[in-house]
């Protein structure tokens, strides 16, 4: 089972539980950066999304370039 492995609740409870079930509030918000950057790159980028290349080596490869363009464009705009 997935408990087993040391897997950890994320998601925080439904505040409507009677028993809710205890989670790391730091990890949650990590958790929620890289779920919006992958949201980011699959609008950005629909050959991520749809997978075109068919290696995964030019997957992975995309999923840098796309990821340096991201990258960039937000450090361009904080500065």
């Amino acid at each position: 089972m997935i408990w087993e492995q040391g897997a950890i609740d994320v998601i925080p409870p439904k505040a409507n539980r009677n028993l809710p079930a205890e989670f790391d509030a730091e990890v949650y918000r990590e958790r929620n950066k890289i779920e919006r950057f992958f949201g980011r790159l699959k609008a950005s980028f629909r050959r991520i999304a749809t997978r075109y290349e068919k290696t995964s080596r030019n997957f992975l490869s995309m999923i840098k370039l796309a990821s340096i363009r991201l990258w960039i464009e937000f450090y361009e705009s904080a500065a």
